[in-house]
């Protein structure tokens, strides 16, 4: 249940869930363990709903968690020293989680070089913001994390400057639909999109789209996600 918040939280670190409907539990789990090159804990929670995707280096942020009902989606948790667990909602109804931070300092992995020779990484969420919501959106981001909030290049996007030991960056999308409910991708960076394209093809996902800068797939689980251009190791493009 959603609770206002009483300070900002100062975030220490952030993990992404990638919540998957019990029926493609097992293709999701094998699938972004073998995007990432993860290997994954053991199950937690009362009924095993609960694991994380271990890099080989550097600490995790990516997690898996299985629903019993809705489609496939991204919900984040923002980790803070002196808070408890807490799940809330942004002001258009996107799920997150405030936990307290009990690993202390953590250290951001570094991209994955894959045999075509190419580096990738997953390094961004992505918030799919009807366009009523967004200004809205961007305001409670930026003032939740602290973080900078830069216009793009390109009009229906904004991005929030991440600390540079943090994983993963968040991108605001504007969406043509004026209402809705606000939704979330992951994007992964790499130096060769083509060949990481290709890559996620024999792994079982499906291209929906290919635009200047960036590829829409699916995942196993039905989830949308993208492959971008920017750089795995900066962020940037």
């Amino acid at each position: 249940m959603d609770q206002p918040l009483s300070s900002p939280p100062d975030v220490t670190w952030i993990t992404a869930f990638i919540d998957v409907p019990a029926s493609r539990y097992d293709d999701s789990r094998s699938f972004w363990a073998a995007v990432t090159g993860s290997t994954l804990s053991p199950v937690r929670g009362s009924t095993g709903e609960f694991a994380t995707f271990v890099p080989p280096d550097g600490d995790a942020y990516l997690r898996l968690q299985r629903v019993e009902r809705g489609p496939a989606g991204i919900h984040l948790d923002l980790h803070a020293a002196e808070h408890s667990f807490t799940i809330r909602t942004s002001p258009g109804g996107l799920p997150w989680c405030e936990v307290s931070d009990a690993e202390g300092e953590s250290t951001r992995p570094l991209p994955r070089i894959w045999a075509g020779g190419q580096a990738s990484l997953v390094d961004q969420v992505c918030l799919d913001i009807p366009a009523a919501a967004y200004e809205d959106e961007c305001a409670f981001w930026a003032e939740l994390t602290g973080w900078h909030l830069v216009a793009s290049s390109r009009p229906e996007f904004s991005y929030l400057v991440r600390p540079e030991h943090l994983p993963l960056r968040i991108l605001l999308q504007r969406l043509d639909d004026a209402d809705g409910p606000v939704r979330a991708h992951l994007d992964l960076a790499t130096t060769d999109r083509a060949a990481e394209t290709d890559r996620h093809r024999d792994l079982g996902a499906r291209v929906e789209a290919t635009r200047q800068r960036w590829t829409v797939l699916r995942d196993p689980s039905g989830a949308t996600y993208c492959i971008t251009d920017r750089d795995p190791y900066t962020g940037l493009l």
